[in-house]
């Protein structure tokens, strides 16, 4: 018989609903339900959580590094591991470690990593999110232009031939430097194809989608604006509605206020979702690191290269909750699942992510009231204690 462990004592938000007097059920590395305190089987081993909340786990799509290591300068086993580990200190269950523009060698590396990384079943580990190459000129951010490229057919064999061994692979790209024909080739492969760093039109998003494109990256970050003749990528975000939208929520990105109007305009179903864009200083003391040779320094909050370009974020998950409710406004419970459900949604996973309900993944932070991560489970199995 499979052993039943129950989390008793603390309120449960199962990603739709509180619970209150009940105790989450697991078994198997799965979510057998949440029941009544009373109901709860006596042979199951009780593990008290008095006074503290359990959430479903974060899900992140786009983190380039933590704990001191960024995927593009440790494209291996190790690096995602460590990777994975960072982030789960601050409530992220499922994560893809994201790779920045870079050489061809780099790019094969990662997927390497990526697909070993599953194959070993690295806790934390989703899959792969490639930002780049295939961006555009115009919106680099603090993208090395050397690296970037139109998309060639062994890029699209290659991006391809990976998806076939990862849970998820998501790729950025520039309508400019990939056709709508690739787009299509991407989305039968089960790629989630996401436009960003681009510079194109209204037009140009809307024909992307509509070969396959499901996502934007980093909403208002490094694409063409909302205007009043011309929408924009921004405009296309918000007005497709079957588009999915990640946003940092950091302060420094974003201004609330564009926060707050894009909340309220974007149209469905699609939803906007918190991601990171954490660098590899999330959970250290750094104060500066590399990226493609070129130094990127840390300071108050915020990550630049040396002409202030941002670059990356500094912020984990649970900071982005707690900006969403403090200073935005937003209530607690759609913020978590802006952290969490959204996200799983956007990447194909709501199946297995996202909610704390019979059959889901086990993956659930404990919080207190201020949302500060108190421990971490992946799997069933506690990952991160404070």
């Amino acid at each position: 018989m499979t052993a039943l462990t129950a989390i008793t004592g603390a309120r449960i938000f199962d990603g739709d609903l509180w619970h209150e007097n009940s105790a989450l059920l697991i078994s198997g590395g799965r979510i057998a339900a949440v029941a009544p305190r009373r109901d709860v089987p006596t042979e199951a081993r009780l593990v008290p959580m008095d006074g503290l909340s359990l959430v479903p786990g974060f899900v992140d799509l786009q983190v380039n590094g933590g704990g001191g290591v960024l995927l593009n300068e440790s494209p291996d086993v190790e690096g995602i591991r460590t990777i994975c580990a960072a982030h789960a200190r601050f409530g992220t269950t499922a994560l893809l470690p994201t790779l920045i523009t870079d050489s061809v060698a780099v790019t094969t590396a990662a997927i390497e990593a990526g697909l070993a990384a599953c194959a070993a079943a690295v806790p934390g580990f989703l899959g792969l999110h490639l930002e780049g190459p295939h961006l555009s000129i115009a919106r680099k951010g603090a993208h090395d232009p050397a690296f970037i490229r139109p998309m060639e057919p062994e890029d699209l064999a290659r991006t391809i031939e990976a998806r076939k061994g990862l849970d998820a692979l998501l790729m950025t790209l520039a309508p400019e430097n990939a056709t709508n024909e690739q787009i299509a080739a991407l989305r039968a492969a089960g790629v989630t194809v996401s436009l960003g760093h681009s510079d194109c039109g209204y037009a140009a998003a809307a024909a992307a989608v509509a070969a396959g494109a499901q996502m934007m990256t980093h909403l208002f970050n490094a694409m063409s604006p909302l205007g009043n003749r011309e929408p924009g990528m921004v405009g296309a975000a918000l007005d497709l509605g079957h588009l999915n939208a990640g946003l940092i929520a950091d302060g420094y990105h974003v201004h609330p206020a564009s926060i707050g109007a894009a909340l309220r305009a974007k149209r469905g179903p699609g939803r906007i979702f918190l991601v990171t864009d954490a660098m590899s200083p999330l959970g250290t003391d750094m104060t500066s690191f590399f990226l493609n040779g070129r130094e990127i320094f840390r300071e108050g909050g915020r990550l630049t290269l040396a002409d202030g370009t941002l670059a990356g974020a500094d912020i984990d998950m649970a900071s982005c909750i707690r900006f969403m409710r403090d200073t935005v406004g937003m209530d607690l419970e759609e913020a978590l699942r802006m952290g969490s459900l959204y996200p799983a949604e956007a990447i194909g996973m709501a199946g297995r992510k996202g909610r704390l309900t019979h059959g889901h993944d086990a993956d659930f932070a404990v919080i207190d009231d201020g949302v500060n991560v108190v421990s971490t489970w992946i799997g069933g199995t506690p990952v991160f204690a404070a």
